[in-house]
């Protein structure tokens, strides 16, 4: 199969619901396969996560809708990985 198979997102949330429900959410979605949520920042009203989703022929929209209807909101799309498999980054002589 082909299509999205990793999404890396920049998420801003409230602090409830709990990054914990926000995954149990995503994780039952059509071709998820695994998700991992890393909180980076905490404000006062919210909180900033990083959200890898992988699995196969993920669909972003779908994913983007869950989140917002949780109240948070996808500021960018960090990474992102397409194709039959999955690519790993290399890192290259100038950013070492």
């Amino acid at each position: 199969m082909t299509g999205i198979r990793r999404l890396v997102l920049d998420v801003l949330k409230p602090h409830h619901p709990s990054i914990v429900e926000l995954s149990t959410v995503l994780s039952v979605l059509p071709g998820v396969h695994g998700v991992n949520l890393s909180l980076y920042e905490v404000d006062q009203q919210t909180e900033t996560v990083k959200i890898t989703v992988e699995g196969e022929n993920l669909d972003y929209e779908e994913i983007k809708q869950s989140i917002e209807n949780l109240g948070a909101v996808v500021h960018s799309i960090d990474e992102i990985a397409a194709g039959k498999r999955l690519v790993e980054e290399v890192q290259t002589l100038q950013e070492r």
